[in-house]
């Protein structure tokens, strides 16, 4: 498998930067097999049968990117830079790692003043990467981040526009609850009152899940042989009652529908002894042609990047051949693409 089995053409005019309005009023493509619908989000109860469960990652995205002053005195004078940082991962204690731009004009011990409430000091650097230990933890710090910090859009999208105060509601989902994504799962961002009633009263099934996306999720492939690739890990759990709702159902001969990738990758970590099982810890799996899925039966999801893993994760799931007629069908029609952008519903095997 080459990297190149993976890429396609985009026009750019297709990569979305604002999500639809109503989040629900979404496109969203339905693939059956070799069959392909042109629907909207709000039709999903209309596709989904009673008894379907959706397997909801609840995870919160944090407004992780941060700008802020180095403070310096001089022989000139007092001198001050401008600091960008992008937390990435939370350590034990309270420390962050981070994306600090630029990392060359700061030293080990500095402060970086992000509000008058707000600064951290510069630990350790490692791998291109800052150690930043802030001056608050706690819900104290939480309070802090949400009045400096601004959403950590993805780079397609923040190449065409800065983050403002809309994305803080546009970049999170309407059930997320714990803090900790860097990064949104962005097929829940779909998702909106009224359609989580429609679906109750379908008769569709809730399961909560939680992994915390992180940066890592849009780094690119950089190895020609994809089986090479090595995965960025993130944090993950499927509490005992999350694995006893996926197992009641998978016995009632009933559909396991992860709502995004980062569900999909969680509960077949959880599954990777045969069943599903409680689980919590980092996860690295990486998903390409050729893996066995345990628990899930069709996946909905957004439209992703030429070349990345996620599109060689659509691809296990529907096959390689289907999957490149569904994106050219997309392309064709003019869905809109990536995390603010349309939506799908993969089914491999049509029921009946």
């Amino acid at each position: 498998m080459k990297l190149s089995d993976f890429d396609f053409d985009l026009p750019d005019h297709l990569i979305a930067t604002r999500p639809a309005k109503p989040r629900s009023s979404a496109r969203m493509l339905q693939a059956v097999g070799d069959e392909i619908f042109d629907r909207h989000v709000y039709d999903l109860p209309d596709m989904l049968e009673p008894g379907d469960r959706l397997i909801l990652n609840d995870t919160r995205v944090i407004p992780a990117r941060l700008t802020g002053q180095r403070h310096r005195k001089s022989a000139q004078g007092p001198v001050s830079a401008k600091i960008e940082v992008t937390l990435l991962e939370p350590r034990v204690g309270g420390d962050w790692t981070a994306l600090i731009k630029p990392l060359k004009k700061l030293k080990i011990g500095e402060e970086i003043v992000f509000s008058p409430d707000l600064s951290a000091m510069l630990k350790d650097t490692a791998d291109g990467q800052g150690l930043l230990e802030f001056n608050l933890t706690g819900e104290d710090f939480d309070a802090a981040l949400a009045e400096a910090g601004a959403m950590p859009l993805p780079p397609y999208i923040a190449s065409k526009r800065a983050a403002d105060a809309q994305d803080k509601t546009d970049y999170q989902t309407v059930f997320a609850r714990h803090p900790g994504a860097v990064a949104a799962p962005t097929a829940s961002l779909h998702f909106d009152d009224a359609l989580m009633e429609a679906l109750r009263a379908r008769g569709v099934e809730f399961t909560y899940v939680t992994l915390h996306v992180g940066a890592g999720t849009f780094l690119p492939v950089k190895v020609d042989d994809v089986t090479e690739h090595k995965m960025h890990a993130e944090w993950g759990r499927v509490s005992e009652e999350a694995a006893r709702e996926i197992a009641e159902t998978k016995a009632k001969g009933k559909r396991v529908i992860p709502v995004g990738t980062t569900a999909l990758r969680l509960i077949e970590s959880a599954a990777r002894g045969g069943a599903i099982a409680p689980w919590e810890g980092e996860t690295d799996i990486f998903i390409y042609p050729g893996f066995e899925f345990k628990v899930t039966d069709a996946l909905m999801t957004n439209f992703h990047l030429p070349k990345s893993t996620l599109m060689m994760l659509v691809s296990a799931l529907m096959g390689h051949d289907r999957i490149k007629r569904i994106y050219n069908h997309a392309v064709a029609s003019e869905y809109r693409f990536f995390s603010y952008g349309d939506s799908s519903l993969l089914v491999p095997t049509p029921r009946g």
